[in-house]
């Protein structure tokens, strides 16, 4: 299908781009990749006026260690985190959903800003930024905010970006817990879209957990923590018992999606197969 008529300008710089999203109002949108922005166009679910290209902005391309975190740039590909050394060693979670996005076509066009931006349910990045702590960090031309993943994701393809902010940099924390973590996920076979993805991040000392998070992708209108699996881990040690009660309680008290992939049913016992062997993995 052909998108509505649409006015296209290229930003060279981020204060740039800030400035052309200033000027415009809910109808401008911003284009990094396209793999999330081209689509629902096409079908005229998104019928913007104005489109700000931020995509080539290498001020926005990096992935580096700062101020005690990792630092990516909004416009930084799948590919380039799934490949990043860095990212594999500091935050192995995130190296790991940004590679089994798609296909290799996605992965070296798509954005982890624009998948962020997007927030559809069934991405995979949702569940591994909440896993591992993570921070986005957003500009406008009031300046700058730092949003946790908890107020970041709102809803269903809803997130607590405001009209004229832009996506600059999404921050992990270095730490143990970070370091020791793993995603993984149950996908459909047509998109590769996750019916489930479970990220978790797990610190232990002598033998008892000290920290886990446990981030889920694909089950809920949107992602989320899930602190009933938390909670019946922390402190105990991590033995094979341990981590099979606390994977039973994953999705307790959470809405679940039905759809035509799966049933509420099996999306919950998915959750708990997921969690599991997450936990047993890093354990």
């Amino acid at each position: 299908m052909i998108p509505n008529d649409f006015d296209y300008q290229k930003a060279s710089s981020i204060d740039e781009a800030v400035s052309l999203i200033a000027q415009g109002d809910e109808d401008t949108k911003l284009l990094a990749g396209g793999h999330s922005l081209l689509p629902v166009m096409k079908l005229r679910l998104s019928m913007p006026a104005k489109v700000v290209d931020v995509g080539q902005l290498q001020e926005l391309n990096y992935i580096r260690e700062e101020g005690g975190a990792l630092a990516i740039g909004a416009v930084t590909t799948h590919q380039q985190l799934a490949s990043s050394e860095l990212v594999q060693q500091k935050a192995p979670a995130l190296a790991q959903a940004a590679g089994v996005i798609g296909d290799p076509q996605v992965r070296n066009v798509g954005t982890i800003g624009g998948s962020l931006a997007h927030a559809d349910p069934a991405a995979d990045y949702p569940g591994a930024i909440f896993a591992l702590d993570g921070e986005i960090v957003v500009q406008s031309s009031d300046g700058k905010r730092t949003i946790s993943a908890k107020e970041f994701f709102v809803d269903l393809y809803t997130t607590a970006l405001e009209a004229n902010e832009l996506i600059v940099e999404i921050r992990i924390p270095l730490n143990a817990a970070n370091q020791n973590s793993c995603y993984l996920k149950f996908p459909s076979p047509a998109s590769r879209f996750p019916i489930v993805g479970c990220a978790v991040a797990l610190h232990k000392d002598g033998g008892n957990c000290q920290e886990v998070r446990v981030g889920f992708s694909g089950v809920g209108n949107a992602a989320f923590r899930d602190s009933a699996v938390e909670n019946a881990l922390n402190g105990q040690s991590v033995n094979d018992q341990a981590i099979a009660n606390a994977a039973a309680q994953a999705t307790d008290g959470v809405d679940v999606l039905e759809d035509a992939n799966a049933s509420e049913d099996y999306r919950r016992h998915l959750a708990k197969v997921f969690a599991k062997r997450a936990l047993t993995q890093l354990a």
